[in-house]
């Protein structure tokens, strides 16, 4: 049989755009031609000898087109499709969520041109040499032999059948075509997604000018894996929040679509979906359910620094190192006491971070690790917030998924580098100081960097918010009869009292315990060939800057004469360091002063410390 494309193939799909169901789809055919990749799919323009249209490929079809299936200048059947307009265009692209190979690559670009055969057109593919035409000419037209007989009922009447008695759930997956998540955009009219809530949010009340309101929102996952956050406010989120159940299968339609706002998103979608009270949701109950794929966007540790404090969540995969027992935190928000359990993990970049699991990861998944820590399993964590306490920490959220062992390949490549070479290497922790490299700079030693005069000499820095920057100084004096540290409580690490009957008495954990731990609090002064100025330091900054722990500096100072309290000072002293400093404005005796405090601290890099210098040194000439 020839191979052909559909005459008027383009024309048939902007004549319509949003097929209903797959049995209003009629044969079409066209031709591929430009493919190119589009990031993880392809795009190219579909060609049927008359008109072109622009058009993408779903992702799913990558795999085709790799292993050589799908070609250009090839031909293809077009299953399910969308066409969208885009008005900032004003043009219309084709959307191809299933097709089958027709022919490979052809010979030529299909053009008015080539020879025509009444209404249809038929060309040679590379690999054939004849082609016999099995075409009839009825009345003008075009009747291709089917490759198997036609049944004597039409579709539209088997689909008519199969409708009547059906639950309405099933009616809405047999009448209206489902979309996967990818397809949508803010320019498409009707649509039907099919998706599992893989995260369901707290009902919150809000107040603004226009009045008080309530607002809930969801993060849906359809079969591909695809995600994306669904909003419902006022009368949407009342009659939906009780409806939408964490881990069940619903057929949404009748939503809007929106451009998501990066700095809030919390999934990996380029759009965010409302829901009002007239959108349609129906639990697909009595349907074989599907379990989507779980996702995975890992940032490596030492790439962590520009999401710190950020409202982008990341996802890692490391080998663990520890894990701590569990904790009870008090929330100041509601003094509600929450488990906690930290791991430290690393991986490949041969940098550690802490993860923070909180309530039931910290006691289910949390026991699970500490029982096989001694095994270094490897972990996958989704969805998690970066902080800056230590430099860079992690810490999980509701909606975070901590996998053990996951049988994917980036756990298995991890695994093999750990094995094979890992676990006898040197590992540091990333909040120690980032690559200069570090986009955005956040957190990094080697951005912002000033002067301590820059500092000092600015009374107005820190007036508005809190100013940050680095510096590379010297400890040129720390005061030995300060009061250089606090008794903290070994739980929460807050300031605890005398109890009544003795111990010591925590407020946040309200509870007497006999012992307490000693935590660093000091002032010391920090120099450099431009100035001095005096910095606060706390306890994990003040262990690296005195080299030992403040119970173990009090041994020290209680030993008669206190001469090695004074020897420790005064090691500590003249060594250079790199400062991540925040300057800040408080008010003591109805005066402001200009605060700085120490948020970081590491030993010079002196490889890293040179690059930095001639990248400087770059500069400056290139700006002569």
């Amino acid at each position: 049989m020839g191979q052909w494309v559909s005459p008027d193939a383009i024309a048939t799909l902007l004549s319509n755009p949003k097929p209903d169901s797959l049995t209003d789809i009629p044969e079409i055919i066209v031709q591929i031609t430009k493919l190119e990749p589009k990031g993880k799919s392809y795009g190219f323009d579909a060609n049927d000898g008359k008109m072109k249209i622009k058009a993408i490929f779903n992702s799913r079809l990558s795999s085709e087109i790799i292993s050589g299936n799908i070609q250009n200048l090839g031909l293809i059947r077009i299953l399910d499709y969308t066409v969208n307009e885009i008005p900032s265009k004003s043009e219309n692209y084709l959307i191809i969520t299933k097709c089958e190979v027709v022919s490979p690559a052809l010979d030529l670009e299909i053009k008015d041109e080539v020879k025509k055969e009444e209404a249809g057109i038929i060309l040679k593919p590379k690999h054939e040499h004849e082609i016999k035409s099995e075409v009839k000419k009825e009345t003008g037209g075009i009747l291709l032999k089917p490759k198997q007989e036609m049944v004597a009922k039409s579709a539209a009447q088997i689909v008519h059948e199969q409708h009547r008695n059906m639950a309405p759930t099933a009616r809405m997956a047999m009448t209206r075509r489902v979309h996967p998540l990818v397809s949508l955009n803010p320019y498409q009219g009707n649509w039907t997604i099919k998706v599992r809530v893989t995260s369901k949010g707290n009902m919150r009340t809000y107040k603004n000018a226009r009045g008080e309101g309530c607002v809930f929102n969801v993060e849906l996952t359809d079969e591909d894996g695809t995600q994306i956050q669904a909003t419902m406010f006022n009368e949407a989120a009342r009659k939906f929040y009780d409806k939408f159940q964490l881990g069940k299968v619903y057929y949404i339609s009748k939503g809007t679509l929106r451009v998501a706002n990066k700095q809030f998103r919390t999934v990996q979608n380029d759009y965010e979906m409302t829901l009002n009270e007239n959108s349609e949701v129906e639990e697909a109950s009595n349907e074989a359910a599907f379990i989507p794929e779980t996702k995975f966007n890992f940032v490596p540790i030492d790439q962590l620094g520009p999401y710190v404090n950020s409202a982008e969540l990341v996802d890692v995969v490391g080998v663990v190192q520890s894990v701590s027992p569990t904790m009870s935190i008090r929330r100041k928000s509601n003094n509600e006491i929450v488990p906690k359990r930290d791991i430290t993990i690393a991986d490949e970049t041969k940098k550690t971070v802490v993860v923070s699991l909180w309530n039931d990861l910290a006691t289910d998944v949390g026991q699970e690790l500490l029982e096989i820590a001694d095994k270094s399993p490897v972990v996958a964590i989704k969805s998690l917030k970066v902080g800056d306490f230590q430099g860079v920490s992690l810490s999980t959220l509701g909606r975070s998924i901590v996998q053990i062992n996951p049988d994917i390949a980036e756990s298995k490549k991890l695994r093999c580098w750990y094995d094979s070479e890992g676990k006898e290497t040197s590992m540091a922790s990333v909040g120690l100081g980032l690559s200069p490299s570090t986009k955005s700079g956040a957190r990094s030693m080697y951005s912002d960097r000033v002067s301590i005069s820059h500092i000092t000499s600015n009374p107005s820095l820190g007036g508005d918010k809190p100013a940050f920057f680095s510096i590379r100084a010297y400890i040129s004096f720390i005061k030995p009869d300060q009061s250089m540290w606090y008794r903290a409580c070994k739980t929460c690490n807050k300031k605890v009292t005398g109890g009544v009957e003795g111990g010591y008495w925590c407020e946040g954990c309200q509870k007497n315990d006999p012992e307490c731990s000693l935590r660093y609090i000091m002032v010391v002064k920090v120099s450099d060939a431009s100035g001095e100025g005096w910095v606060s330091a706390f306890n994990l900054e003040s262990e690296k800057i005195i080299g030992c722990s403040a119970d173990e500096l009090d041994k020290l100072k209680s030993e008669e004469g206190g001469s090695e309290y004074q020897m420790k000072l005064k090691k500590a002293t003249w060594n250079p360091h790199l400062f991540r400093v925040s300057v800040a404005q408080h008010e003591y005796n109805n005066e402001k002063r200009q605060r700085v405090t120490v948020r970081a601290v590491a030993p010079v890099d002196f490889a890293a410390e040179s690059r930095y210098l001639l990248e400087e040194i770059s500069k400056m000439k290139g700006s002569q």
